[in-house]
């Protein structure tokens, strides 16, 4: 009978090399002289070997077919001072993803017990590499975050700084005349801080035709960027023909640019059916028609529709004064006014609301809702929706993230704000009297 090296010693046992591989068996010494031929076969010797092995080890080994499976709540917990399975790289249980990181005095990643039991605030990590243990470094356990609940919202120290008040921009021609209260140019026209820049040499008239000459383009982009400066929320213009640099004034800023009150016109006309009408009036309809293109590039509305009526007020007595530049009577011109909308509705009565598209008729608005009950749509109305997103609503939501506005706006007079060189290149120079 062919004699087998065999280990009988434990430590022995346990050498790496043996346990990486456990299941080869060992070169045979050469038989005895007088050996019976009977011989046990190579598979008996085979699994007599797997036999003594697993007793030696403590524990008879389960067969593939046999091994446990272990779920996380049916895992069993070993103590270090209890005996403990052995498992080689064959036989080991898999266990899920899930389950390869435990808590110190479980189960580690691949069967072995952690070897970090008792250890407070850390995890062990265990990984098998044919057949071996290894025990990763130990990491830390971050601390738990502690939730908030909403009553203790109000407490949060906030993470922002307080932002100012909401203030307007507002770039003016080279132009200058009285303005009446409810006239944008009036800084009492609005319930927030106003900042006016005079663009020199942008007159009137050059509004009106749309194009500006290389050196005023010059100033109406640095108008602009005075006034972002001065950390404005949104920037509009003192006459409606001014539209026409609405895109070039979107291309200095990022900052909302709504350079004329015909920008309310894509909302308000969503607002009502295709066959219900919308009046604008301006100062003059023979000057705002050319502009028919430009309305229906910018706001994607063609104004040439039947539904919209374009209305000019050139005739009502005494509003003849806005094209001389001289101070309009209001007390004089607002019963024209309204009886040219109530005339209108008479005419039209499929009308649904009216838009001052000049910047000299807000002073007129609140006379046209009280006679028709009808919305009215101005200037001014433009410039409280675009301020209006960026202030803070003290109703409801979260308070006291922007100063409260002290109520009183600063004193402008045509031509401040300008350097001496620049009030130079006025057209319109500045009067002694507003000195």
């Amino acid at each position: 009978m062919a004699q087998f090296y065999r280990t009988t010693h434990m430590d022995h046992f346990k050498r790496p090399e043996l346990q990486r591989n456990a299941n080869i068996l060992l070169t045979p010494r050469a038989p005895q002289m007088g050996a019976s031929s009977g011989s046990t076969s190579l598979e008996q010797r085979m699994a007599n070997l797997e036999m003594q092995m697993s007793k030696l080890s403590g524990a008879q080994r389960p067969s593939p077919a046999q091994q446990p499976s272990y779920s996380a709540q049916q895992q069993p917990s070993y103590s270090t001072q209890q005996q403990q399975p052995s498992y080689s790289a064959r036989s080991m249980p898999q266990q899920s993803q899930t389950q390869q990181t435990q808590q110190p005095g479980c189960m580690s990643a691949r069967g072995a017990p952690s070897l970090l039991k008792g250890l407070k605030g850390t995890q062990s990590r265990t990984m098998a590499t044919s057949g071996e243990m290894v025990l990763n470094k130990a990491q830390p356990v971050p601390p738990p975050v502690k939730k908030v609940s909403l009553a203790s919202q109000s407490q949060i120290q906030p993470l922002y700084k307080k932002r100012t008040a909401a203030t307007l921009g507002i770039v003016r021609l080279d132009y200058d005349y009285p303005p009446a209260p409810g006239d944008i140019d009036s800084p009492e026209s609005f319930t927030y801080d106003v900042f006016y820049r005079v663009v020199p040499g942008l007159t009137f008239e050059m509004c009106q035709e749309g194009k500006m000459t290389p050196n005023v383009e010059r100033e109406f982009a640095d108008a602009i960027e005075w006034l972002c400066a001065r950390g404005v929320n949104g920037i509009t213009g003192d006459c409606g023909f001014m539209m026409y640099f609405q895109q070039f004034a979107r291309g200095i800023t990022s900052k909302p640019v709504f350079m004329s009150s015909l920008a309310q016109l894509p909302a308000i006309t969503c607002a009502f059916n295709k066959n219900e009408m919308i009046a604008i009036l301006t100062a003059n309809d023979q000057t705002l028609m050319p502009m028919s293109d430009l309305i229906k590039h910018e706001c994607g509305v063609n104004p040439e529709e039947d539904r919209f009526l374009i209305v000019g007020c050139q005739d009502v007595p005494g509003f003849e004064a806005v094209a001389y530049g001289e101070k309009v009577d209001t007390v004089k011109v607002q019963p024209g006014i309204v009886a040219k909308c109530i005339n209108l509705l008479r005419e039209y009565p499929n009308i649904r609301a009216f838009l001052m598209e000049c910047t000299e008729l807000p002073p007129y608005s609140d006379a046209v809702r009280a006679a028709t009950g009808l919305p009215v749509f101005d200037a001014i109305t433009c410039c409280d929706y675009f301020v209006a997103g960026s202030r803070d609503n003290k109703r409801f939501g979260l308070n006291d993230w922007m100063e409260d506005w002290d109520g009183a706006q600063d004193d402008y007079q045509f031509g401040d704000n300008l350097s001496k060189q620049e009030q130079a290149h006025l057209v319109n120079k500045i009067k002694p009297k507003n000195r």
